[in-house]
C-alpha cells in the first residue's frame, strides 16, 4: 500500500482504518520502510516489519493479544514498546507513533522509537 502525506509534524496516511480489522495485521510502507500495523481490540499498533534476530517479515507471523511472534523462530515482540519479549530475539523493533483520523491510519516517527 503506498503513502501519502497528511497534515502535519510529518504523519503520513499509510491505510485506511477498515483496511486493518480487529485482530489483524497489514504490512505498509512507510517512507521506504515496510511497517506492521496490528489492531488489538480496536488500537491501532506500527512496527518495523522486521523482526530484531533475522530480519523475517513479522506481518508472516502471528498475532497473539499484543504481542507479534516472528514467523522463523518463534521470538515475540511487544506492539506497545517494541520490546523483545523471548529469545532468540534480544533487541526491540522500532516503534512509530499511530493517529486514526477521519478513518485514515497516520504514522510518524515515535520520539525514542526503538531504532535501529
Amino acid at each position: 500500500m503506498e503513502s501519502t502525506e497528511i497534515g502535519t509534524a510529518g504523519a503520513i496516511r499509510v491505510a485506511g482504518a477498515a483496511d486493518v480489522p480487529v485482530g489483524e495485521t497489514l504490512s505498509v510502507d512507510f517512507d521506504g520502510v515496510k511497517v506492521l500495523l496490528a489492531n488489538v481490540d480496536g488500537e491501532v499498533y506500527a512496527v518495523r516489519d522486521e523482526c530484531s534476530h533475522e530480519e523475517a517479515a513479522l506481518s508472516d507471523g502471528e498475532l497473539e493479544g499484543a504481542a507479534i511472534e516472528c514467523p522463523w523462530h518463534f521470538s515475540r515482540f511487544c506492539l506497545r514498546t517494541g520490546a523483545a519479549l523471548d529469545l532468540p530475539a534480544v533487541d526491540p523493533v522500532e516503534v512509530f507513533a499511530v493517529r486514526v483520523v477521519d478513518g485514515d491510519v497516520l504514522l510518524s516517527r515515535a520520539p525514542g522509537g526503538a531504532a535501529r
